[in-house]
C-alpha cells in the first residue's frame, strides 16, 4: 500500500526511511486508516527490537510516515541465500524476534502479519519487526470484510474459520516462522492460497526434525507448541513464548548473539562466555557491507569528478570485457547449458503420452490430479507451468490429470419448490433437460413431484426423488404438481365437465347404482387408466348416479302377516294392511301389491292382503 524511499531529514541531519503512501489509495479511508494505524503502533512501542516510526503526516492527498532507516536485508533474503539457518542463527533472531514482539503485546497490540519479510537484518548486526500496517488493539481483534489480512502462508487457523486474531495468533505466525528457519521451506504448499489455508484450518504442522533430523528436540517442541490448532493450547503471547525459548538456550548451551560496539565490516557479538573479548565476528550469519559515512553534496561532487577523471582509461576495456561476457552470456542461455525450453501443449494426453512428451523436452513430470466436467477421466486438463511457458531443462512440469466430472450427494428433491430444486442442482452444475411434465397431485402448486437425473454422456438415468449420488454436468428431468384433480363430487354431469375442462382435463361418465347420491349427481372420479397421476389432456370417467338400484318384492304369500310385515320392512320397502295389528298373527298373507317378483326401489310401500 506503499513505497519506502531513502531519505534524508534536514532539520535532525539523518538518514530516515519515508514511506509514502499510494497515491491511488488515498480516497480509500480505510487504506488511510491503516496507515495512520501503523503510525499510531509502532510509535507506541518503545523497544529496541522494533523499527522506530519519527513521525507521520500528510502533504495534499499524499499520507506519509517517517521511520528509523535499517541498511541491510530482510530475513527472506538470508533464507534465500542459505535455505535454511543454524541453530545459532535460529536462536539469534527468534530471541530478537520474540523481544520487539512481547513489548507489542505487553502494549496490547496484535501484529498479525509476522513473516520473514517483516524481519530486519541491518547491517550492524541489530534485528527488529517492522511493517505494524496491519496491527490492531487486541480489543479489536475481528477481521472485518470478506478478506483476511495477513500472508496466507502464516496465517492461524482461527483467522481462516472464524477471522479473529489476537496475541496468539501472531504465535502461530512465529511457529511457521521458526519451522521455516529450521527446515528451509514453510510447512505447506499448495497451488492455490485457499489450499493452503485449508491446511492449515485442518492439519498439525509436522516435527520440523522430520525434515532436518539434526534439530534438537526442543525446537521441536517448540514449533508443536507455538502451532497447535487451538489457540488455547498455544503460548498465551510472545512472552511466554520468549521465557520458553530462553530455558532451551540454557538447556543446549547456545546463545543469542547480542550487539555491542559494532565496528565497520564487523558485526559484534555476545556469545555468551566471559572471554575477556568485547567483540568478535558471529559465526554462521548474515554478512553485511561497511557503513559508509554521511558526506555531504560538494564532497560527493569532488568525489564523483575525480572518479570521472580516472574512468576514461579504464572504458575501452570494460566494453570489452562486456562485450566479451555479453557473447558468452548469449552463448549459455540461447544454445549453451543455461537455454530454457517451452513447456508443450499436453491437454488431452494421457499421462504417459505427457510424460514422454516431457521428457523429449528434457524435462519431468510430477502427477497431479483435479475434477473436470469437460475433459474426460484420465486425460491431462493442464499444465503448471502452462503450455508456452519457459523453463529451465530438467526441471518439474505438473501434469494435472481429469478424474471426470465430481461426484455430489443431493438430498430428497420431492417436495421441493421447482426453483428452490432448481438453484441447488445448478450450483453444483447439473441443469434441468427440458421444461418440467406436469401432473396433477395433492401437492401446492410447482412442487416437485419426482426427479430422474441422467449422468453425463448418457446412461441409466436415476431417479432423485428421495436423494441419490449424481455427478456434475448431470441433467435433471422434474415432474412437478398442478395442484389436485378439482373435487367434483356431488355435482352435476355438466358442471363438473366445466370444472374439469378449466384444468385442462376432458371427461367421460360411467353410470352406477347408488342409495346415497341423487340420480344424475356424480358420485367420483374413477382412476387413471394404467395408474398414475392424471396428466394435462387426460380423458376423466366421470361415475355417475342412477340412483338407488330397484330390488326384487320378496314373495310373502301363505305368510302370517306378522311375518310378511316383518320380511318386507327388511327388504327396504315400506309393508302396509287393513287389517288391524292383533289379528297380524292370525291371518295369512294372499297376495301384494305390487305383486311379488317385480321391481321396486327401496321404500316402495308395498300393501298386504290376507285371508282370515
Amino acid at each position: 500500500m506503499a513505497t519506502v524511499y531513502v531519505a534524508t531529514d534536514l532539520r535532525l541531519e539523518r538518514r530516515v526511511a519515508l514511506k509514502v503512501m499510494h497515491g491511488h489509495l488515498s480516497d480509500d479511508t480505510v487504506f488511510q486508516s491503516r496507515f495512520i494505524q501503523e503510525a499510531r503502533s509502532a510509535a507506541r512501542l518503545a523497544d529496541p527490537n522494533v523499527v522506530n516510526v519519527f513521525d507521520q503526516g500528510q502533504d495534499g492527498e499524499m499520507a506519509y510516515l517517517v521511520m528509523e532507516y535499517l541498511p541491510g536485508i530482510t530475513m527472506r533474503e538470508l533464507l534465500r541465500e542459505q535455505k535454511r539457518l543454524s541453530i545459532p542463527q535460529t536462536v539469534t533472531i527468534m530471541d530478537a524476534v520474540l523481544s520487539g514482539l512481547a513489548a507489542a503485546h505487553r502494549a496490547g497490540i496484535v501484529h498479525r502479519d509476522v513473516k520473514p519479510e517483516n524481519v530486519l537484518l541491518a547491517e550492524d548486526g541489530r534485528i527488529k519487526i517492522g511493517d505494524f500496517g496491519l496491527a490492531r488493539a487486541t480489543s479489536a481483534n475481528t477481521a472485518t470484510g470478506q478478506m483476511l489480512l495477513g500472508t496466507i502462508a502464516y496465517l492461524a487457523p482461527e483467522l481462516v474459520t472464524r477471522g479473529t486474531a489476537d496475541a496468539r495468533s501472531d504465535i502461530y505466525a512465529l511457529g511457521i516462522m521458526l519451522y521455516e528457519m529450521l527446515v528451509g521451506e514453510q510447512p505447506y504448499k499448495g497451488e492455490q492460497p485457499m489450499q493452503i489455508a485449508y491446511q492449515h484450518a485442518t492439519d498439525s504442522v509436522p516435527r520440523p526434525s522430520a525434515r532436518n533430523p539434526g534439530i534438537p528436540e526442543q525446537f521441536d517442541e517448540l514449533v508443536m507448541w507455538a502451532t497447535e490448532r487451538n489457540p488455547d493450547d498455544r503460548p498465551v503471547d510472545a512472552r511466554a513464548m520468549l521465557d520458553r525459548l530462553r530455558e532451551i538456550e540454557k538447556e543446549l548451551g547456545v546463545y543469542p548473539h547480542v550487539v555491542r560496539a559494532p565496528s565497520p565490516g564487523v558485526i559484534a557479538v555476545d556469545d555468551g562466555v566471559d572471554s575477556g573479548e568485547l567483540t568478535k565476528v558471529m559465526p554462521g550469519t548474515f554478512t553485511a557491507p561497511t557503513v559508509t559515512e554521511q558526506v555531504d553534496n560538494a564532497t560527493r561532487l569532488r568525489l564523483r569528478s575525480r572518479r570521472r577523471a580516472r574512468a576514461g582509461g579504464w572504458l575501452v576495456a570494460l566494453v570489452l570485457v562486456l562485450a566479451a561476457l555479453a557473447g558468452g552470456v548469449g552463448w549459455w542461455f540461447g544454445s549453451g547449458p543455461g537455454s530454457l525450453v517451452g513447456v508443450p501443449e499436453l491437454a488431452g494426453r494421457t499421462l504417459a503420452q505427457a510424460t514422454a512428451e516431457l521428457a523429449a523436452e528434457g524435462l519431468t513430470a510430477a502427477p497431479a490430479q483435479d475434477y473436470s466436467r469437460d475433459v474426460p477421466t484420465d486425460l491431462v486438463i493442464r499444465t503448471d507451468p502452462g503450455a508456452g511457458a519457459r523453463v529451465d531443462k530438467n526441471s518439474a512440469v505438473t501434469v494435472v490429470v481429469s478424474l471426470g466430472p465430481a461426484s455430489h450427494e443431493i438430498p430428497a428433491l420431492a417436495g421441493q419448490s421447482l426453483d428452490g430444486a432448481t438453484a441447488s442442482l445448478t450450483s453444483i452444475y447439473i441443469a434441468a433437460s427440458g421444461d418440467p411434465s406436469q401432473v396433477f397431485a395433492n401437492a401446492a402448486r410447482n412442487t416437485v413431484v419426482s426427479a430422474t437425473i441422467t449422468p453425463p454422456g448418457g446412461g441409466a438415468a436415476v431417479d432423485c426423488s428421495k436423494g441419490c449420488t449424481a455427478l456434475e454436468g448431470s441433467t435433471v428431468a422434474f415432474e412437478i404438481s398442478l395442484g389436485p384433480v378439482p373435487d367434483v363430487s356431488g355435482q352435476t354431469v355438466d358442471s363438473a365437465r366445466s370444472a374439469l375442462k378449466a384444468v385442462g382435463l376432458d371427461a367421460t361418465t360411467s353410470a352406477v347404482y347408488d342409495n346415497k347420491v341423487a340420480e344424475g349427481r356424480v358420485i367420483r372420479i374413477a382412476d387413471r387408466d394404467g395408474g398414475g397421476p392424471f396428466r394435462p389432456g387426460d380423458t376423466v370417467t366421470l361415475v355417475v348416479s342412477k340412483g338407488p338400484q330397484p330390488i326384487a318384492v320378496p314373495d310373502v304369500t301363505g305368510k302370517t302377516v306378522a311375518q310378511a310385515m316383518e320380511q318386507l320392512r327388511q327388504a327396504g320397502f315400506e309393508p302396509g294392511t287393513a287389517l288391524p295389528e292383533i289379528v297380524w298373527g292370525i291371518f295369512t298373507v294372499s297376495s301384494t301389491s305390487p305383486a311379488a317378483g317385480t321391481m321396486q326401489l327401496p321404500g316402495t310401500k308395498i300393501t298386504v292382503r290376507s285371508t282370515g
